[in-house]
């Protein structure tokens, strides 16, 4: 490619193209994870739909493969590629909230942060995840769990509508009217389908919160495990709780005598009033041992939402697996306690996020995402600031799900895969959804220019038209 072709996409768009000379190309193709390394041949900082248009044009006329980056948080990296087009999002920002309908619109480029407040002085919210700096498209595509979920669902059953670039350049909206079939697919497939340019979410009446982190020490996490487990799925809705096998941080305020252990932790949110919230919570803290330190208080959902942030700032080293789990024997909860105890560095966790409640209430054919009838979703993350340690973080997560596995469901959570899981186990993610998926990436991207994520790829043969809804 010449200077005088990357000359024509600059004047064509109203963004800004890097190339690997510019001088901020360095920071430019930085990500989330600082694990990842990757070098594009450009990038192509999108102000507008017009640009997306552009960018995608561009790369199928001079061959080039694509990436889409929204908040550029995915932990696979997937945000990047080496030799391509990175078409880049996070300029594209602005929430709208309509409090009458309570819907709101987001733009690609915006985080849950962005979304968290633009909606609160509504006193509504959009369910998303747990981390305030997450990028609502990658979250969204993925599924979405977090904090609501129990109560109003994954982030993709809140979706109303999505408008998005297509392979061919052209523009559609995928909903329950209109592109039907595209819209069922967008609701869990990553990002196989096209460029998302424009979300509209159902949001829900959240305002000030009773919810914070409850640390016990690590000879404590199976009684905490089993009473989590026993307990959860009888909890009101409203509470919205994870357990977690971690280290207290060392640093103010956790208490010094504790900095740098091992500990279990349920993070919990209840969506409503602090008397209820204890109330929620009383049936699990009662029957457990004095904790190290209970920090749950009212505090806006915001302040929850960026709890973590301070702990997990750009740039440190990230090896992510997942599993969907059905269930948690005290065999697993044992092999848990035993792989956490042999972690690598202070940051790196295993997280359990509930999958019931309103999660249920939807078919496991009406969306893409298959694990409907899964109760947990699990998330082993192996995180340090130093890439020195990166051989050694990737070994642990590797070995701790290796060990846990077995215990486990077939699949995972596309948003806690790395980019070396493998075609199996997509297939096993989607389970009996895969095939309609590759029928819909057949029919929207046959030539599979979106295969920069955990790819599914097009049906060798159409079926009779595109797929039904």
């Amino acid at each position: 490619m010449t200077d005088e072709t990357h000359a024509k996409l600059r004047e064509s768009l109203r963004g800004e193209v890097i190339l690997r000379d510019d001088a901020g190309y360095d920071e430019a193709r930085k990500v989330y994870n600082g694990m990842i390394e990757k070098r594009p041949l450009l990038i192509a900082r999108c102000a507008d739909v017009a640009d997306v248009i552009t960018a995608v044009k561009y790369a199928r006329a001079n061959d080039l493969l694509i990436a889409v980056r929204g908040g550029g948080h995915n932990g696979a990296g997937l945000g990047i590629c080496d030799n391509g087009l990175v078409i880049d999002l996070s300029m594209m920002k602005g929430v709208h909230v309509d409090p009458k309908t309570r819907t709101v619109r987001v733009a690609p480029g915006c985080t849950s942060g962005d979304v968290d407040h633009a909606t609160h002085p509504f006193g509504l919210a959009v369910p998303a995840g747990i981390v305030s700096t997450t990028g609502v498209a990658g979250l969204t595509l993925g599924g979405g769990t977090g904090y609501l979920t129990r109560r109003y669902g994954l982030t993709i059953d809140n979706l109303v509508e999505a408008d998005l670039v297509l392979a061919d350049g052209s523009v559609v909206t995928a909903s329950k009217v209109e592109n039907p079939d595209l819209f069922w697919a967008l609701r869990g497939g990553g990002g196989n389908f096209g460029v998302v340019t424009s979300f509209l979410f159902q949001a829900h009446p959240v305002n000030m919160i009773f919810g914070g982190p409850v640390f016990w020490e690590a000879k404590d996490a199976p009684a905490v495990m089993r009473a989590y487990r026993d307990y959860l799925p009888a909890a009101p809705e409203d509470l919205g709780a994870f357990v977690g096998l971690k280290s207290v941080p060392s640093t103010d305020p956790f208490p010094r005598e504790y900095w740098g252990k091992r500990a279990c932790a349920i993070i919990s949110c209840y969506n409503g009033t602090e008397e209820d919230g204890r109330k929620a919570m009383a049936p699990l803290l009662d029957n457990l041992p004095p904790p190290i330190f209970n920090w749950m208080g009212v505090m806006p959902f915001p302040a929850l939402q960026a709890l973590f942030d301070p702990l997990l700032p750009k740039g440190l080293q990230w090896y992510w697996k997942g599993d969907f789990v059905k269930s948690l024997p005290d065999e697993a909860i044992a092999t848990h306690v035993a792989q956490a105890a042999e972690a690598p560095s202070e940051l790196s966790l295993m997280h359990l996020y509930p999958i019931d409640g309103a999660v249920r209430r939807v078919g496991k054919n009406e969306t893409a995402w298959n694990a409907r009838d899964a109760t947990w979703s699990m998330v082993i993350a192996a995180i340090d600031p130093d890439p020195g340690k990166a051989a050694a973080l990737t070994k642990w997560a590797k070995d701790y799900w290796a060990s846990i596995h077995p215990h486990n469901g077939e699949g995972g959570y596309v948003n806690f895969m790395m980019d070396d899981e493998g075609e199996a186990r997509v297939r096993a993610s989607y389970g009996a959804n895969y095939e309609r998926l590759s029928q819909v990436k057949r029919a929207y991207d046959p030539s599979n220019v979106f295969r920069v994520n955990q790819n599914i790829k097009p049906a060798l043969s159409a079926v009779q038209g595109r797929t039904a809804a």
